[in-house]
């Protein structure tokens, strides 16, 4: 199995241009997708937008205290690192790296070109 390639997208020149909520979490947009993104324990993390089990917009959610984004609307939490449901669903939320360099904050969307599976 390959390595998951990205397209790296700059959302930031610096943690002060993003929009962050009361919640802490911010939205970008990469090409007409909204993606939520947030910082916990210092770690940045990428994530859907919305919820996979009923469509919750996560940004309107929250971070507990071990690192899970909790949707607001059935309170389904999931792993900010991977995804993984860990209130026992079964659902997985979509995830995307996030990198810091001296230029930004860039985060990672899987390269869908049309010859992105070779």
């Amino acid at each position: 199995m390959s390595e998951k390639k990205y397209k790296w997208h700059l959302v930031a020149e610096s943690e002060s241009e993003l929009a962050f909520a009361t919640n802490g979490i911010a939205v970008v947009e990469i090409n007409g997708k909204k993606i939520c993104i947030t910082r916990h324990q210092n770690e940045w993390f990428g994530f859907a937008y919305k919820c996979p089990h009923a469509s919750g917009i996560m940004a309107d959610g929250f971070i507990d205290a071990i690192g899970n984004i909790v949707c607001p609307l059935h309170r389904y939490k999931f792993s900010l690192k991977n995804g993984r449901n860990v209130s026992g669903e079964g659902y997985y939320l979509k995830t995307y790296p996030v990198n810091l360099t001296e230029e930004g904050i860039f985060l990672g969307v899987e390269d869908s070109g049309l010859f992105s599976w070779i």
